[in-house]
């Protein structure tokens, strides 16, 4: 089965904020994820993502943690995640089951 973004996404699933609980998908943090074909039928993985504040002190965590578990993919070459800050997040980027989960109505 080809590798696409929707598969990329659901992996990202795994990711859990540790402040929040919650998965960084489900909360809007990832912005934009590109696929570039490699040798040997492999992708190169692209995920622009950002955090709920500058600051966000679980960031280095959450870059490495999307990185592990992309790498994972068998059809995976590499994985490089770039924060951005523009634009910014606001809760208005959650899905509603991430507002469910943090009663925010």
């Amino acid at each position: 089965m080809a590798l696409t973004e929707d598969h990329v996404r659901e992996e990202l699933k795994k990711v859990i904020d540790p402040e929040l609980f919650v998965n960084i998908v489900d909360l809007g943090l990832i912005y934009v994820v590109t696929l570039e074909p490699v040798e040997d039928d492999k992708q190169k993985v692209l995920i622009e993502m950002t955090m709920t504040s500058p600051m966000c002190p679980a960031g280095p965590q959450l870059i490495a943690n999307s990185k592990q578990v992309v790498e994972q993919l068998e059809e995976v070459d590499h994985v490089e995640v770039k924060i951005v800050m523009d634009p910014p997040w606001t809760p208005d980027r959650m899905t509603d089951d991430a507002k469910d989960q943090l009663g925010i109505f």
